[in-house]
């Protein structure tokens, strides 16, 4: 049985790791205002690629290492990438007037945050599954509660340290608080409760036909879940002309009410089964996404609200697929929150890059938000196709 410090280490490691996850994002406006960095909307967008790309590699290859190197070695892998990416941005600063130079260290800074987040919250998933085995959906669903509840944080920092004029203030209190919980993770076994094979087997991953569905609809929600993370405050700074501390607050509604949506639907499993919550919610994010489209620009509070919708119907679907994957998929079940992490991050590269080549051919983002619904819709036939099960399972 998991000891409550292992427990608590792992879920105070989901707040911080969406804290820094979001970091990023949350500063758009540092990274695109003329007075500071000065990046255009292709140069913002293709800060994530490499964040993106790395993102999928170390979650590959960590489900790979696994075996050999123990889940909670390539955690600690991830904690360190982490405290270097908060590092390479916060020096960043210092050299923000050579664009060049700055962009290579941003571009650095977003590697780093790829392998962290590629190596760390796979292990985390299956942490969280192994703690509880007999609670599997329970388990990752609270994890991601509070790893959105770390997204939801990362806006209202930004804002705050920006009010004080140290918008940097930000990386260099995540970095303070990843290398407090890398130090006190030595100390923690955190041996994983729930092994198919002995760990020093070598075993030869393959992943079955039924994965590739859970990998698709992980895609998709990544390209819909990043329009609205990385792009929200954007949106309402370009299309509603709204404020800097509006546009954060678009943001921060976005991922209060992501965390809310995890923490309702894992508390009312009871009355809602998960299979039902995961056919609903992409029809939620296609009404929200179709509704920031039409919203008029001389209403930004309606704009923030469509993202508190979207927020709501991008919350469950992640924890869930990833929670439905390693309960049927038992053979490789420590091997399916890092695959489908990598094709969440898939998704994710997608729409953080794709955006900005989209607005210099000439769309608007009321226009790329309206067509991101036709992502989502296929999201929607695509969770019939998750939810049923299958004759045998693997």
């Amino acid at each position: 049985m998991a000891r409550r410090s292992e427990i608590l280490t792992v879920y105070i490691a989901g707040v911080i790791q969406g804290i820094a996850l979001v970091t990023f994002p949350a500063a758009s406006a540092v990274f695109t205002n003329p007075g500071d960095y000065n990046l255009s909307g292709t140069e913002y967008g293709g800060m994530f690629v490499p964040q993106a790309i790395m993102a999928v590699v170390a979650s590959l290859l960590g489900a790979g290492l696994r075996n050999q190197l123990g889940t909670k070695r390539i955690y600690l892998l991830g904690l360190f990438a982490n405290l270097l990416a908060m590092t390479l941005l916060v020096a960043s600063r210092f050299v923000m007037k050579d664009h060049l130079l700055a962009y290579g260290i941003l571009l650095a800074a977003t590697t780093c945050m790829g392998i962290g987040f590629g190596f760390t919250v796979p292990a985390l998933n299956t942490f969280a599954a192994a703690f509880f085995p007999q609670k599997v959906d329970k388990a990752v669903l609270t994890l991601n509660a509070l790893l959105g509840l770390g997204t939801a944080l990362a806006p209202v920092f930004v804002a705050l340290f920006v009010g004080f004029g140290i918008w940097w203030g930000l990386p260099v209190l995540v970095g303070a608080l990843i290398l407090a919980l890398l130090l006190f993770s030595f100390s923690q076994p955190l041996n994983e409760y729930k092994n198919n094979a002995a760990p020093s087997q070598k075993i030869k991953i393959k992943f079955p036909a039924r994965f590739w569905i859970f990998a698709a609809f992980a895609l998709l929600y990544g390209i819909c879940e990043t329009m609205n993370g990385n792009w929200a405050s954007l949106y309402l700074k370009e299309h509603f002309g709204a404020s800097a501390s509006v546009s954060s607050l678009a943001l921060t509604i976005f991922w209060s009410m992501v965390t809310a949506g995890r923490i309702l639907f894992a508390t009312i499993e009871k009355w809602l089964p998960e299979e039902m919550v995961c056919r609903i919610l992409p029809l939620v994010v296609t009404a929200a996404l179709i509704a920031s489209a039409c919203v008029p620009k001389t209403n930004p509070l309606l704009g923030i609200l469509t993202f508190a919708l979207a927020g709501l119907g991008c919350s469950a679907l992640l924890p869930l697929t990833i929670s439905f994957g390693q309960k049927e998929l038992t053979t490789i079940a420590a091997s399916v929150a890092g695959g489908l992490i990598a094709f969440y991050q898939i998704g994710y590269g997608i729409a953080a890059f794709g955006v900005g080549p989209l607005q210099t051919a000439g769309l608007d983002l009321h226009i790329i938000y309206g067509g991101t619904a036709v992502v989502a819709l296929a999201l929607s036939v695509l969770s019939f196709v998750v939810t049923r099960k299958p004759r045998a399972t693997v």
